[in-house]
């Protein structure tokens, strides 16, 4: 597709959503499609090398990294795979887990290849040392099978993993990257979320008797006449008991999806059974709860890939739920998508 076109498409698309025509998103439109369809030019015939594999999206919070590459992705005419990075690493891990015989990262990628050109990995972060000890190999094996790659990100290329355990083992990842892709910042001055809060949303605080009450009555508004059961999660042995299920409709605290050892895949076993989750006592987070924030982060950017409806009791607004030193960008992130969840529509 021409650039004019999809200039074109995307002014519509915007018109139609209310959404701001923001010149940066132009720009990254442009580079986007010359991404697609590099020109062939001198250099590139005899330099093969200098060809770019992969197109690397990163700023902010809720300036709409993600909104803008999901309209290009959902007009590309080929092979493509739309996965949030922590499904992307989970998929890989299973498949050497439960690949008998040749489970390396070589047969990994050529399986990837044969139904493929492009993979779409949203919400790209680093966060534990065994993702972060293989994906310079797994980079290398995909670009040499000449698989595209998107990617969106809050972080800057260089500062991913930043302070992780042994982060020299993952240097060689942001080489590959370096080597293959286009970069680009998305900047806008707001988060575009931000603007639309207001008193129409799903959210309950402080945590004292006034709003346990509201957010009962509003629990019991969205579960009349539904049959109440109790639901068993299990991932790779882990047991997670629902006792409040209601045809897609649960309740749990915060303190059962955030103080156990629950990771991504627990979180999207979750999702895939729910509509609407009610999450109880949500508390101040720092230094000392640290862990479970982290926790937090990853539950909910999982909800929003999966589009859950949210209701929640807080200790205090988002606004001024604090935040541990370590994940004090990143959670910037969890309150701007909180803001969305838990609107009323």
């Amino acid at each position: 597709m021409q650039n004019d076109q999809y200039i074109n498409l995307f002014k519509e698309f915007c018109k139609k959503n209310k959404f701001e025509i923001n010149v940066q998103q132009i720009e990254i439109i442009k580079l986007f499609n010359e991404f697609l369809n590099p020109k062939k030019n001198f250099s590139n015939f005899f330099f093969k090398s200098n060809n770019k594999l992969c197109f690397y999206l990163h700023g902010n919070i809720g300036v709409g990294k993600t909104m803008l590459l999901n309209f290009v992705y959902d007009r590309l005419k080929m092979n493509k795979l739309r996965l949030h990075f922590n499904e992307f690493m989970i998929s890989f891990h299973d498949f050497r887990h439960d690949k008998e015989g040749d489970n390396s990262i070589i047969s990994f990628v050529k399986n990837l290849k044969k139904n493929y050109k492009l993979i779409y990995l949203d919400e790209f972060q680093v966060t534990n040392i065994v993702d972060a000890m293989i994906l310079g190999k797994l980079f290398e094996v995909i670009f040499s099978e000449k698989i595209m790659i998107i990617i969106t990100t809050n972080t800057k290329l260089n500062d991913l993993y930043m302070d992780g355990l042994q982060r020299e083992q993952f240097l060689p990842f942001i080489s590959i990257i370096k080597k293959y892709s286009i970069q680009k910042e998305l900047l806008l001055k707001d988060d575009y979320r931000l603007k639309s809060l207001n008193t129409d949303q799903r959210l309950f605080y402080p945590l004292n008797e006034s709003t346990l009450f509201m957010i009962n009555k509003s629990f019991r508004e969205f579960t009349k006449n539904k049959k109440r059961e109790i639901k068993k999660i299990t991932t790779k042995g882990r047991e997670f008991i629902i006792n409040d299920f209601y045809n897609g409709i649960l309740r749990l605290k915060f303190s059962d999806l955030c103080d156990k050892n629950l990771g991504a895949e627990d979180y999207i076993n979750i999702s895939k059974i729910s509509d609407h989750i009610f999450i109880d006592e949500i508390p101040i987070f720092n230094d000392d709860n640290s862990n479970q924030q982290l926790r937090f982060i990853t539950l909910v950017d999982i909800l929003y890939e999966k589009k859950i409806t949210l209701s929640l009791s807080l200790a205090n607004d988002l606004n001024n739920l604090g935040s541990s030193k370590k994940h004090l960008q990143t959670f910037k992130r969890t309150t701007s998508r909180l803001i969305e969840l838990t609107k009323k529509t």
